[in-house]
Formats: C-alpha cells, sequence, structure tokens
C-alpha cells in the first residue's frame, strides 16, 4: 500500500511517501480503507525530533482519519464490511487502572496513531475495533477526519474539564488554529459566548462568520481590557489556551471569580509565572487536559451529528503532496484543518 512515513528526523526529506507493506490483520482489529486524515502539530514534532515519545523508524504518520471498514470480525456487534467510521487515535492497553475506571485518556501504556504506533496517512490501517465509530452521516471524508483530535480535545477541555455552561462566555486564545476553531463551534453550538483572539485579523473576521461575539487581536489590542469591557469588568468564566508562556498572564487576568483555565498545549514555552495570590484570592480552578475518552468521542460525535456542526477545512491535499501540506501547517497561515486526501477519494 501507499503510505507516508518518516526515516529519521529533520525536514521534510525525512518524510518519504511509497509503498509500505501492511501486516496481516489481527484479531479484535479492524482493516479501514482510509479515505481522509488531517494534520496535526504532532506530524511537525514526529518529524523533526519525535524526542520524548517512543516509536521505531519508518514511522507511518498520522493521527485521525475516516474511511469505511473493510473487514472485521464477524461476530463484532457495531461495526460490518461497506461501513463509513472514524478513529479514536489512542489506543489503550484495557488493563491499568485508569481504563478500568474508563479514563482511557490517561492510560499508563496508551498508544498514539502516529507517534508510539503505525498512523493513518495510508491506503489502509489496522486498529482495534474499539477505536472505530460510525462516521456522522452528513459530513465528508475530511470533515469528519477532523474530529478524532481537535474537536475530541476540545470537548473535554470544554465539557469534561471546565465544565462550560450554556449562559457562560469563554475566551479562546489563538483562534486560527484547530481546536482553538473546534471550541469555537463547540462553545457556540451549546449557546455560550465567545471571545476569541488571533494576531491576524483576517482570521478575526473568519472567526466572527463562525459566530465568535466579540473577537480581540492579541497583538495590536488589549485583551484583558477588551475582556473586562465585554463582561461589564466580571471577566470570563472560562479560559480555553493552548498557546502556554505568551498568554498565561493575559489568560489569569482575564479571569473572573471563580473561573475556570484549561489549557492544552505549551507552543510558546512551558514555565509562566504561577500568580498564586491571584489563583487563591479569586478561587480559579486551572485543568490540564490532552484528547478524550472513547466515551467521550461517541458522545462529540452524537452532539455533532444532532447540531449538524461541520468542522473548518482550509485545504485539501492529496497524500503525494504530504511535504506542501507540512509547510502549509508550519506556515501558521491556516484557518482551520489541512486535510489529506487518500487514494484520490
Amino acid at each position: 500500500m501507499k503510505a507516508a512515513f518518516i526515516t529519521g528526523h529533520g525536514g521534510n526529506e525525512v518524510v518519504k511517501i511509497q509503498n509500505y507493506t501492511l501486516p496481516p490483520r489481527a484479531p479484535g482489529e479492524v482493516r479501514v480503507r482510509v479515505h481522509a486524515a488531517t494534520l496535526n502539530q504532532v506530524d511537525l514534532y514526529m518529524r523533526n525530533s519525535g524526542a520524548g515519545i517512543t516509536h521505531q523508524l519508518p514511522q507511518i504518520l498520522g493521527l485521525d482519519a475516516s474511511g469505511v471498514v473493510e473487514e472485521v470480525d464477524a461476530a463484532d456487534p457495531v461495526l460490518r464490511p461497506g461501513q463509513e467510521v472514524v478513529i479514536h487515535p489512542g489506543v489503550a492497553c484495557g488493563r491499568c487502572e485508569y481504563c478500568e475506571r474508563g479514563q482511557t485518556v490517561l492510560c499508563t501504556r496508551i498508544q498514539f496513531l502516529g507517534e508510539h504506533r503505525n498512523g493513518t496517512f495510508a491506503q489502509w490501517i489496522h486498529v482495534p475495533a474499539t477505536q472505530v465509530f460510525p462516521k456522522p452521516a452528513h459530513l465528508n471524508w475530511a470533515e469528519a477526519a477532523a474530529l478524532g483530535v481537535n474537536h475530541l480535545t476540545a470537548w473535554r477541555m470544554l465539557f469534561t474539564k471546565a465544565r462550560l455552561q450554556p449562559w457562560e462566555t469563554v475566551l479562546v486564545f489563538g483562534v486560527g488554529g484547530g481546536v482553538s476553531l473546534a471550541a469555537l463551534q463547540l462553545a457556540k453550538a451549546v449557546g455560550a459566548r465567545v471571545i476569541a483572539t488571533s494576531r491576524d485579523d483576517g482570521k478575526l473576521e473568519r472567526a466572527r462568520a463562525q459566530g465568535a461575539d466579540h473577537v480581540v487581536n492579541s497583538h495590536s489590542g488589549d485583551v484583558v481590557r477588551e475582556v473586562m469591557a465585554y463582561t461589564d469588568g466580571r471577566g470570563a468564566d472560562v479560559v480555553f489556551e493552548n498557546v502556554g508562556e505568551a498568554v498565561w498572564p493575559l489568560a489569569m487576568r482575564s479571569l473572573g471569580r471563580g473561573g475556570r483555565l484549561v489549557t492544552c498545549g505549551a507552543t510558546s514555552g512551558d514555565q509562566p509565572g504561577a500568580d498564586l495570590r491571584r489563583i487563591f484570592v479569586r478561587q480559579l480552578q486551572i485543568f490540564g487536559s490532552s484528547l478524550g475518552t472513547l466515551a467521550e468521542f461517541r458522545d462529540m460525535l452524537g452532539f455533532v451529528g444532532r447540531a449538524g456542526l461541520r468542522p473548518v477545512i482550509d485545504r485539501e491535499y492529496p497524500l503525494d503532496a504530504l511535504h506542501a501540506a507540512l509547510d502549509h501547517l508550519e506556515s501558521g497561515t491556516q484557518f482551520g484543518k489541512l486535510a489529506l486526501r487518500i487514494d484520490g477519494h
């Protein structure tokens, strides 16, 4: 089969697109013919160094995907050949204390597609049947694939961790990125007010078109002042951020009393000031989060189907143009997801 994999670490020269032998399907696994996958920041990280992530070379890239079931155990109670599906990217061990509690995303031996095991940038993939879910019928292949990382991550952050309510205000940093844009869509879908930030006025206008109630240019504007003015001095109930050190002081000062900050990234640095006095005086809560459980994925897919929500796709590339797609992702100019069409679909 054709697949995109890294043979080492560096730049695009280590990313190869050529034939790769698919091993036999094991009992309990599903063979999925991949129609689309999307790019995530971790694809760049794996290409560049993969430091701290146990993996073997060559390594097929890609976390998320949508496609069609080609082969599955006859006794499987849910899946059948020909079914359109999406894939959850985190393969848990099923045996540790966290898995036994249903918190598969906290599994001590979890393996992520495209990181610890071969990923989705390939014509076929074998994954445990527990990772495969029916695709929302209203979505195209690229839109469906986008749900597996960004929307699942945003769902857990907003609703499991921060417990966002429809009457609340959420401040979303860096709205051009996939997970922040997913947060905007999900928060608006439940009726919350959203303040969105970006350093790009064009992205802010597109965020307005997606339903943002108020936007702030974080380069030329004063984020804290704008948040306080918009909320009549009260502050945001929830801050959603995946930037890290560069925005942390603004995030903390933008929270109202009893507010919740939830974070899933630190692209600008991971050692911000703590400001402990503000935390305990205002009784703030800080949550770390990543991806989501199988149950959260199921719930999120159901919500997306009922709400008719459609992930934003910035651009689609054929698999053979992965180098150009990686360059686009690295530029940071995208609004929404960059998708790969696998095998011409």
